[in-house]
């Protein structure tokens, strides 16, 4: 018996010990785990993270304009310098206080979430932090499964040990959703307040951090209820953490928010529809997919002009105003080396991304008529004094098995007049008249190699631009006149590095194609700088130019066009419906405002210049009744530029013999004579300089 009850106590301690090293071996063997799992999570690689990864677009000083994305997300991701202390501190208040302090995941407000959701028998409480919050929103969906959640937690261990609390809190910041389009506070700031988020007061502030928890039913555009409500709960959280007093919370709870109206929304980048047009280039040139290009890294340098751009919105924005359902398109390239400085695609990128710059369905109208009138120029078919009678007329073409009757604006007719007339009043008889003379073939052969590629009908109405062409094509076609006939191509990309910046492509190093004679798009550009002065169809934007300036207006029921240049800038302005309505005479002449607006603010800083002589002109004073050289005897004299060797020689007889003041004058600038420039510098100086 006695041995018997000593046995007891040693099988007693003896499955105690068993049991102790059991936990012990359970628990090292769980920290052998957890050590090798995190081992691993630190050294397998996060996926990309979408602004750090996406590729980037470029202007012309190397400065980043904006990101790619496939998604039609408004991306536009700062520093948190960039971002508001307020707005950081709201935030952080309503989503996450202890962001600083935990490892990525906050145990005690996950037992809460626990015991209320065991309470109401589902999963409605949730206590993610902001690193949870980021690792979902970067690389998981939303669905509530447990599945998603282990993922999660990896994600969310993998992004606290691979990045600072403020590289986690400045990707938070740039990817949150905040409603209608807007991911990151950058986007969200300027849709709702039109500022950057680093001007956000403590109102603005409290309120964009509540949108994320629910972005429609917190959004001020759908509830604004919702959103001062939640609000006064952030200034609340933010006085209990000592951010702020009592007395600053009341004071932005009851602050009138001036919140942008939701038509005014404007896109969140500069440049959306450029950026769409360079990423579609810029995916062709590399054989990749869209999708590929906007997670490849790649910087995309381009030829945009950042301050020309800014000219471009401005005289858009305020070129269209009110302008209801009416588009418009802008496109401004430097005709010395065809590279594109600006581009607008539309009145607001928000609501209608189509690129109206690129569109090959509208009729250029009468701002076709300088492409003809270079060929018939060029040919020496034709100079500036050619007299055509303006007059209803009745053509026949095609064999004269058809016939085409064309109209002026207004049924009014000039009677005999000339091609500067012509192209100042955009005469329509005397251009049917001039391509009938040429011949429509060489005018469509002219165009292509002017860069217009779109489809042109062979008939007389391509006279008066019944063929559609884009905006960027005529842009383009008039760069080749500002340029002295010398053809650059358009470019938009000048290299694309990928993210170790090797060099993939590189824009070719090109002098241009000659087109025509300097002389021959010198006298052009002096006849079309008569579209701005008295009598011209753009006199009534001439004061808003102080610089000289060529361009020819157009417009069809469905379009209203402004295609103009300095020596610096080749641009053209377009304006109509999408579904092509008729517009009305006064929505026809907002083309011409936002060309000279566009114009003057992209050029304020380059002095006024005179379009360069070539050499093989000659300017000579003629009498513009009879078009014949002027006389000492002749009251009225004008002095008229042409290609050397087609000005006139005979002699005006209408005002008795002589033939002193007629001499000719151009870069030999005979004696007597006044020379070409010196008429330039005299013309140009009224114009610009005492208006």
């Amino acid at each position: 018996m006695p041995s018997q009850s000593s046995d007891k106590p040693v099988r007693k301690k003896s499955r105690w010990r068993r049991a102790l090293r059991l936990l012990v071996g359970t628990a090292v063997l769980l920290l052998l785990t957890a050590g090798a799992l995190l081992g691993y999570l630190y050294q397998k690689d996060l996926p990309p993270i979408p602004d750090d990864a996406r590729s980037r677009l470029l202007d012309s000083r190397g400065n980043v304009l904006a990101v790619f994305s496939a998604d039609g997300r408004s991306h536009d991701p700062v520093g948190l310098k960039d971002i508001s202390p307020l707005l950081i501190q709201a935030t952080l208040a309503v989503e996450d206080r202890k962001f600083y302090e935990h490892t990525g995941f906050n145990f005690k407000s996950m037992g809460r979430a626990v015991l209320v959701n065991l309470e109401k028998g589902s999963r409605s409480q949730g206590a993610s932090t902001l690193t949870q919050q980021l690792a979902r929103n970067l690389y998981l969906s939303h669905e509530k499964t447990w599945t998603r959640k282990a993922k999660e937690a990896f994600y969310t261990l993998q992004l606290e040990m691979k990045y600072s609390k403020d590289d986690i809190l400045r990707m938070y910041l740039n990817e949150i959703y905040y409603g209608h389009g807007a991911y990151g506070v950058e986007a969200a700031s300027r849709m709702y307040f039109g500022k950057p988020a680093a001007s956000l007061d403590l109102a603005e502030s409290a309120l964009l951090a509540g949108i994320p928890k629910g972005p429609t039913y917190y959004s001020p555009y759908n509830h604004l209820d919702n959103a001062k409500n939640r609000q006064k709960i952030i200034l609340s959280s933010m006085v209990e953490m000592g951010e702020i007093t009592q007395a600053e919370a009341t004071r932005a709870a009851a602050e009138n928010l001036d919140i942008k109206p939701r038509e005014e929304q404007t896109a969140s980048v500069s440049a959306p529809y450029f950026r769409d047009y360079v990423g579609a280039a810029a995916a062709k040139l590399l054989g990749i997919g869209q999708g590929e290009l906007e997670l490849e890294g790649l910087s995309v340098y381009t030829t945009l002009d950042p301050d020309m751009q800014q000219a471009a919105e401005a005289a858009v924005a305020q070129g269209m105003a009110g302008a209801g359902g009416l588009e418009t398109a802008l496109v401004s390239i430097d005709p010395r080396t065809g590279y594109i400085k600006a581009m607008v695609g539309g009145v607001n990128y928000r609501a209608n991304q189509f690129n109206h710059a690129l569109a090959t369905t509208r009729q250029p109208g009468s701002s076709f008529k300088p492409i003809m009138y270079l060929t018939a120029l060029s040919a020496k078919e034709m100079t500036g004094l050619t007299i055509f009678n303006s007059q209803p007329t009745l053509f026949h073409y095609d064999n004269n098995r058809k016939t085409y009757q064309p109209r002026n604006f207004g049924d009014k007719y000039l009677g005999e007049i000339n091609m500067r007339q012509a192209i100042a009043a955009s005469d329509n008889i005397y251009a049917v008249n001039t391509i009938m003379k040429v011949g429509p073939e060489k005018v469509i052969e002219m165009a292509r190699k002017m860069g217009i590629a779109s489809p042109l009908s062979d008939v007389p109405s391509l006279a008066l631009g019944a063929s559609p062409v884009s905006p960027l094509e005529m842009a383009g076609a008039f760069s080749v006149i500002a340029d002295g006939g010398i053809k650059m191509p358009a470019t938009a990309i000048l290299k694309i590095t990928d993210a170790k910046g090797n060099i993939l492509y590189e824009a070719p190093k090109t002098g241009g194609e000659s087109i025509v004679s300097p002389a021959a798009a010198y006298v052009l550009t002096r006849l079309m700088e008569g579209v701005f002065e008295t009598g011209g169809t753009g006199n009534r934007v001439a004061s808003l130019i102080k610089r000289p300036v060529a361009g020819k207006t157009g417009t069809t029921d469905t379009d209203a066009w402004m295609v103009g240049f300095t020596p610096e800038l080749a641009t053209a302005v377009w304006v109509g419906y999408d579904k092509g309505r008729d517009i009305t005479t006064t929505e026809g002449r907002r083309a011409a405002p936002i060309f000279a607006q566009y114009t003057e603010k992209a050029l304020e800083n380059v002095p006024p210049k005179i379009f360069p002589i070539p050499d093989g002109v000659v300017s000579v004073y003629i009498n513009p009744e009879s078009g014949k050289l002027a006389t000492a005897a002749c009251p009225d004299k004008v002095l008229e530029t042409f290609i050397s060797g087609t000005e006139p020689t005979a002699y005006c007889d209408l005002h008795g013999g002589g033939k002193e003041g007629g001499q000719a004058a151009g870069n030999d600038a005979k004696q007597g004579g006044v020379s070409g420039e010196d008429h330039s510098w005299w013309s140009d100086i009224k114009r610009w300089w005492l208006n």
